[in-house]
């Protein structure tokens, strides 16, 4: 097929080189305008920008899509399907309706659960143990449309960091597939069960903040769900304290947010009469540790409660 891609982040790669592989004809790639980042704010290219340069295909970098300029450019290059991939933007119908096959899109979990932004973190914080990847047929909804393929994998312990990865290239492998059944008309498109959706918005700083009321379990998970980003976090005598790892266990007995040291790391009550063993910590303008080598230069008195 001939296809238009719009996808921006390092999460979309693995589809592009999924459809280069199998003998697609990538004719554009559509990504984000680049963005400063790091430190000194430099101006970073998307990553999805960065593999069409180095095949030579054309890339477009809009800041609007829905005014009708992009969807000239592409007509104009007259592809059989739009695929999206992590591309950030809501398409319009005149996007949707382009090509004769339409636009399909490649979403990071087992639709109808998390819909919406992050899905891939909020599986994760909210104790998911299987995750995977859908190929969606778009329509005017947000992650609405009908289900064309879908793979599963465990999600194991791995942070949304790790996960990440491991869905982009099973969603290389899945779209693939999936348009393969769509070029031999073998595909059969089921609609989604609206009322087992549940959202995964877009994540906010806020997120990571830690709330010691809820269980140590869920906890954890949430944890693991906003790394790298937002990240964990609490306050420990007024500086904030990044939690980057932790596990449900330990001894029990502490009420919710109060904390004590053990050889393993920093315990701390949790709802339900639970406890969490945080076992990586950051303190404000330190470096990352070990929560054992953190203690040994950071005493936790009787009485210490981290938060709010």
């Amino acid at each position: 097929m001939r296809i238009a891609f719009l996808g921006t982040p390092a999460f979309a790669v693995p589809a592009l080189d999924a459809l280069s592989s199998a003998g697609h004809e990538v004719a554009v790639v559509v990504a984000q305008p680049d963005r400063p980042a790091g430190r000194g704010q430099e101006l970073r290219e998307p990553a999805t920008k960065g593999w069409a340069r180095a095949r030579g295909v054309p890339v477009l970098q809009p800041a609007k899509v829905r005014d009708g300029v992009l969807a000239g450019q592409l007509a104009a290059l007259s592809p059989d399907l739009l695929v999206v991939v992590a591309y950030g933007r809501i398409l319009g119908d005149d996007l949707l309706r382009l090509a004769p096959q339409g636009a399909v899109n490649v979403h990071a979990s087992i639709l109808p659960r998390w819909r919406g932004a992050a899905p891939i973190q909020w599986a994760i914080a909210e104790g998911e143990r299987e995750t995977g990847v859908t190929i969606m047929q778009m329509d005017a909804g947000l992650d609405t449309g009908d289900i064309l393929l879908q793979r599963t994998l465990p999600v194991g312990d791995d942070d949304a960091g790790a996960l990440s990865p491991r869905l982009a290239a099973l969603g290389g492998v899945a779209l693939v597939q999936a348009l393969a059944l769509l070029e031999a008309g073998a595909v059969v498109p089921v609609a989604q069960d609206g009322a087992k959706a549940t959202l995964a918005p877009v994540l906010e700083k806020e997120h990571g903040r830690l709330d010691f009321r809820m269980p140590a379990a869920r906890l954890a998970a949430r944890i693991r769900g906003f790394s790298p980003w937002p990240g964990a976090f609490t306050a420990l005598g007024g500086r904030t304290l990044k939690v980057h790892a932790a596990r449900a266990g330990g001894d029990g007995g502490l009420p919710p947010g109060a904390a004590r040291g053990n050889p393993e790391g920093l315990l701390v009550g949790c709802g339900e009469g639970s406890t969490l063993l945080v076992t990586e910590v950051q303190l404000e303008g330190k470096r990352r540790v070990p929560a054992a080598e953190f203690l040994r230069g950071h005493a936790i008195p009787e009485g210490t409660v981290l938060g709010p």
